[in-house]
């Protein structure tokens, strides 16, 4: 954790050179800092400074908990308006921020909201400290199988020992350490320090990959062990339930994992962090639990009364899911397993996998395409504008989810490609030299120029610094160099074929580069997959391609959608999601390799996506969406932006709506740059208007 101050004006900025992501405060003057003790924050912290100011700064109206040294809560001020405090040796926990944020100081203190920030003032020249602890989580180590599936099940047991806590407070994406890894050898062998923790757990199965794999996010999320057994079940003391519900195994282990996880959410409400809950608002009158006598109680005594609830009872209320991962069961896809159980997937094992194989259908196509040929030579049929090369590309079953993933041989549609070798280079992620983001954009068609305009759509925000440079009509060399080099993003738009990426002086094959140094890419060729994947074997952690010749129009279009996106704190995957729903041909779109990659962090917690729906009479529904991201996991809590109580939200999907005005509309639309969906139409908050609907 870096601590500097800034340039532009008075403050300081907190960076994170491992997620890298950065965060900022203000204050009147500039501060002279100090290195501080780690002791005294009540809650673990990586690195802390110390300074003297009459006040603090904080952007965005992010809200703040204000505690005494001891823990206890004197307010969660979501709104605070003239809150006077009196004097105290206060730990102040700023919400939403892109790493454990606190502020420590005695002081009395006055809270308030500004036009775009919320103010911290002191009752004179006080020091204040502030520490700040990274989310960044790395496995703890690397547990070695053979490719008995027992040995499978041994492992995937010893998933939750990386639960920093078996309470309910692990549905804290900060509370959930990264499981260990595993990976294939001639024995079985767990590290030193791997243990399962003691929960009383049990996940009885028939030793069988297509039952042992999509098990493995709840195991994890319950610190279970797997046994071997004939019908699947759910063991814990006297309490048995099976595991064949409606809709099959599957579909009942992961109506387990969403409801467990979502009452456990509702039930911390009654610990560290006593908070009014939206989620619990809803839901209590509905279910005869006891929130408060059931925090008390250990997990083997929480789960029977969990599980009681009726499905269809919570299902109207529970948080919306992010992610479904499809797993083909197969000893080469166990390492996978770690991975996605840290982001609480759903997991499912297709049976057979060649019955989701299909063609599309072929489609007429009326627009310029970005095939390999010269623009004005562009005569070809509409079978070969379709030819989808061999059955590598596939139609699998879709997902409920608004990402989806793969993992196993082909290139599924619509799904994130992820390949054994992106997540470990996600594993070997280092800290990056510089904190500005490097990326480049390469152009190597002046007739689609036109999409160069990305460019300016990186850099557009104050918290992430952008090195962006243009690059048009590169050479083979020139490409192949910036590939190689330590960028965070390349923008490729251009030709791509069988040969590899059109330059102005032949064909760059990724297959002939030594190593590839650019985290992430965006390919906007037709047919760049393959291109893509070898990009990832190569060494970048994950990209955009497409699958299928792409329209020139829609390639543009989806191009500067992706790139706002990105900037906005999307993650590859839901970009990509959230930008190909207002195209008919999105489906050519996939991502390949670790689709969870982001780019910078939000302006103001979860990315936010805006949804507005003309409702009469100069009247619009205004609803707000949150995507889990890296630095705001499964569990993170948000207030709506206009929210004025201290209600919070399950941060993924719908968090709120209302209906405004106008000028309450436009008002809204001022406050923060972030994609807004009318009908299928994708817009963004700094270009439309309420006039403009």
């Amino acid at each position: 954790m870096e601590f500097d101050t800034l340039d532009r004006r008075s403050g300081l900025t907190i960076f994170d050179p491992v997620e890298n992501v950065r965060f900022e405060l203000y204050t009147e003057d500039p501060p002279t800092m100090e290195p501080a003790g780690t002791t005294g924050f009540y809650f673990p912290i990586d690195a802390a400074v110390g300074f003297e100011a009459t006040s603090i700064e904080i952007p965005n109206h992010l809200s703040v908990v204000v505690r005494t040294q001891d823990g206890s809560i004197v307010t969660d001020a979501t709104t605070f308006d003239g809150l006077e405090l009196p004097f105290n040796d206060y730990l102040l926990e700023v919400q939403s921020t892109p790493m454990k944020l606190y502020i420590a100081v005695e002081s009395s203190l006055v809270l308030d909201h500004g036009e775009t920030s919320a103010m911290i003032r002191f009752d004179g020249r006080r020091r204040a400290r502030v520490g700040a602890r990274s989310f960044h989580e790395r496995p703890a180590g690397t547990i070695t199988v053979t490719d008995d599936v027992e040995d499978a099940m041994a492992a995937l047991s010893l998933l939750g020992s990386a639960l920093k806590t078996t309470t309910c407070e692990r549905s804290f994406p900060t509370l959930r350490g990264h499981p260990p890894l595993i990976e294939r050898g001639e024995s079985f062998d767990v590290p030193d320090g791997i243990e399962r923790p003691d929960t009383g757990v049990e996940l009885v199965l028939p030793p069988e990959r297509s039952y042992v794999y999509p098990a493995a996010s709840l195991a994890y999320y319950l610190g279970a062990e797997l046994v071997v057994g004939d019908a699947p079940r759910l063991r814990v003391g006297e309490f048995e339930r099976s595991l064949s519900g409606p809709g099959g195994y599957e579909a009942t282990v992961n109506r387990i994992l969403r409801q467990v996880f979502f009452l456990d959410c509702l039930t911390r409400t009654e610990g560290y962090y006593k908070v009014e809950l939206h989620e619990r608002e809803r839901v209590e009158p509905l279910v005869d639990l006891d929130f408060a006598d059931l925090y008390d109680r250990p997990l083997p005594e929480q789960l029977p009364e969990y599980i009681s609830v009726p499905f269809e009872t919570l299902e109207p209320h529970i948080l919306d899911w992010h992610l479904t991962t499809d797993v083909v069961p197969t000893a080469e896809t166990l390492p996978a397993l770690p991975h996605f159980a840290s982001e609480l997937s759903l997991l499912r094992t297709p049976q057979h996998p060649d019955t989701y194989t299909s063609r599309p259908k072929p489609k007429m196509l009326d627009d310029f395409t970005r095939t390999a040929v010269a623009a004005g030579d562009f005569t070809r049929s509409a079978d070969d504008a379709w030819d989808w090369g061999d059955d590598e590309l596939f139609q699998i079953e879709s997902a409920d989810t608004i990402e989806h993933a793969w993992v196993g041989n082909g290139y599924p549609i619509g799904a994130n490609k992820v390949s054994i070798e992106s997540l470990r280079q996600k594993d070997d992620y280092t800290a990056p030299d510089e904190s500005a983001l490097t990326v480049h954009v390469v152009c190597n068609d002046v007739s689609m120029d036109e999409e160069n305009v990305v460019s300016r759509f990186y850099g557009l925000r104050d918290f992430v610094a952008f090195d962006v440079s243009i690059h048009e009509e590169t050479t083979t060399d020139e490409l192949a160099t910036l590939f190689r080099s330590d960028a965070d993003f390349i923008h490729y738009i251009g030709h791509v074929d069988d040969d590899g990426f059109h330059c102005s002086d032949g064909s760059l094959d990724a297959d002939t580069l030594s190593e590839v140094n650019v985290d992430a890419f965006l390919l906007n060729a037709c047919r760049s997959y393959r291109q893509g994947e070898t990009l990832v074997q190569k060494g970048s952690k994950g990209g955009v391609v497409t699958l299928a010749e792409v329209v020139n129009s829609s390639a543009t279009k989806i191009g500067r959608s992706l790139a706002r996106l990105l900037n906005c704190g999307f993650s590859l995957r839901a970009a990509l999601s959230v930008a190909k729903e207002e195209l008919v041909v999105g489906v050519e779109y996939v991502t390949v390799g670790d689709g969870g990659v982001t780019l910078c962090q939000s302006e103001s917690g979860a990315p936010i996506m805006q949804q507005v729906t003309p409702d009469g009479d100069d009247k619009f529904i205004f609803e707000q969406y949150a995507f889990p991201a890296s630095s705001y996991g499964l569990g993170s809590m948000g207030s709506p932006i206009l929210d004025e109580t201290s209600t919070r939200y399950l941060a993924s999907g719908l968090l709120a709506d209302y209906q405004l005005s106008a000028q309450e509309l436009d008002d809204v639309l001022e406050l923060e740059l972030c994609p807004v969906k009318i009908g299928r139409e994708l817009y963004w908050s700094d270009e439309i208007s309420a006039a403009d609907l």
